[in-house]
């Protein structure tokens, strides 16, 4: 019954917020690594496939039964398919009236040609999982990335 879509919704657990490669990397290993990324996708949205400026946005795995939250790659992104991979960050930007919330939405029914009813049953659905795996402390592995974290100095 479950429709798999294109564009997904893919809510980071508040516990982890703020644990990304951008915050560990040296700024100029981050550019050069997202300008991979970008080229890597031919400087085009690896979802919608819109030619604009792009978003390096990471991708995790999730073992929700050792908590454990790892790095598998990179994806380019184009702002609306960014903002709908980070959809609550969308509703917050949107209550300050610095965000159009409605074509976020617009955006994900017409990538996954679907109507508002099934973006509201996926928005659901990302929440909750939100809300469960939010209970709990993850480990971050960074997985091959791991390398690229700056030394502490």
């Amino acid at each position: 019954m479950s429709k798999k879509f294109k564009l997904t919704i893919e809510l980071v657990p508040k516990t982890s917020w703020y644990k990304n490669m951008r915050k560990v990397m040296k700024e100029s290993d981050w550019d050069k690594l997202r300008k991979q990324i970008y080229a890597k996708y031919d400087n085009k949205c690896g979802i919608c496939g819109a030619e604009e400026r792009l978003n390096c946005h990471e991708i995790w795995e999730y073992d929700d039964q050792n908590h454990v939250q790892r790095l598998v790659g990179f994806i380019a992104l184009c702002h609306l398919c960014h903002f709908v991979k980070h959809i609550g960050l969308a509703g917050v930007l949107a209550s300050k009236g610095e965000l159009d919330y409605k074509k976020v939405v617009e955006h994900f029914m017409k990538v996954n040609q679907c109507g508002i009813s099934e973006f509201e049953k996926h928005k659901q659905n990302a929440f909750t999982q939100w809300a469960e795996r939010s209970k709990h402390k993850w480990k971050i592995d960074l997985g091959e990335y791991q390398s690229l974290v700056r030394d502490n100095e």
